[in-house]
């Protein structure tokens, strides 16, 4: 074989190096310049409710950060889930969805979904958790969990409570709940807390278990009456109204949980400048201030912390819903 000098083969290669050189940046900035064109978070319920509240607050100062506009597009539906499958076939390279605990952690043992939960999508950016507040129609005539439970075991099933969907926060909370208490209730799913709220206001249903981000401003209204939180702590929005044990009623602690997540197929490098930004977005006085109006503790996380909090949180509902022998009818 010919042996060509040192020089000219270093003169030959020359311009294939330098190409190399110019292309590995190129192909990393095609990642990191991301977004490059408007962005879509969609929603798993109807405007209104607690995901709708918390992608709002995140997707307002999101676009500005990004320099692009972040369009909050609402697919209610079977449990959060219609947004979340969505996303998991998403192929634009620019949907996110603002995952639910309801669609992300109850769902997948309760349905038969379209999308692998664990293989199509991506947690991304944790944003926080709203604790789930017993609220009742202003006419049913119970100022108490006491009188609610005395009520409903006087009528059985003359009660009904509504969801935002069958295995929502809400819908486990209230099975919890009929547990513990041995009250019979019906449960009334509707497509989101929006329409399940206009529905208990206007007395359709009796009670709720909603998450504070959806009901809160109807209970400051005078719009609905809240008889007790499902948290351990008392919630700073509403002070004055008791934790469930402190009403008398243990094992009913439930609150739901909100995040962002990608296709799975999202190259590392978005997922790394999506979660950065949406963090920063989190640290801003007027996000936490928003944020604390509808009742929700912000509980930023690495990248590697919120899939570990997503794993933990799937095996604890998967146990729950097989402990507890909650269904779907």
């Amino acid at each position: 074989m010919q042996q060509y000098p040192t020089a000219w083969r270093r003169a030959a290669l020359a311009p294939f190096l330098a190409l190399c050189a110019t292309a590995l940046p190129l192909a990393a900035s095609a990642q990191t310049d991301w977004p490059t064109r408007p962005l879509r978070m969609l929603v798993g319920s109807s405007p209104g409710g607690g995901t709708d509240a918390m992608a709002r607050a995140v997707a307002d100062k999101l676009g500005p950060a990004l320099k692009v506009t972040v369009v909050v597009e609402n697919k209610p539906g079977a449990s959060n889930t219609m947004a979340a499958d969505a996303t998991a076939k998403a192929t634009d390279g620019h949907t996110m969805v603002m995952g639910v605990s309801t669609a992300h952690a109850i769902a997948p043992y309760l349905l038969k979904l379209p999308y692998d939960n664990q293989r199509d999508l991506v947690p991304v950016a944790m944003v926080g958790a709203v604790p789930n507040v017993l609220v009742v129609n202003n006419n049913l005539g119970v100022n108490t969990v006491a009188e609610l439970v005395a009520l409903a075991k006087k009528k059985p099933g003359a009660l009904n409570f509504a969801s935002s969907g069958a295995g929502s926060t809400q819908h486990i909370a209230a099975e919890l709940f009929k547990e513990s208490t041995g009250a019979f209730i019906t449960h009334i799913p509707y497509r989101g807390s929006g329409p399940a709220l206009v529905d208990l206001m206007a007395g359709q249903v009796q009670m709720s278990f909603d998450t504070l981000a959806s009901v809160l401003p109807h209970i400051k209204a005078g719009k609905v009456k809240a008889l007790a939180v499902t948290s351990k702590a008392r919630n700073p929005q509403l002070p004055q109204v008791p934790t469930m044990a402190e009403a008398g009623v243990k094992g009913v602690e439930m609150s739901a949980w909100y995040g962002v997540y990608l296709p799975a197929a999202a190259p590392k490098a978005v997922q790394d400048k999506l979660h950065d930004e949406v963090n920063k977005v989190l640290d801003l006085p007027e996000t936490r201030q928003r944020l604390a109006q509808i009742g929700a503790d912000v509980t930023p996380m690495t990248q590697a912390q919120f899939a570990a909090f997503h794993d933990a949180e799937n095996q604890r509902y998967a146990e729950l819903v097989k402990k507890r022998g909650i269904r779907i009818d």
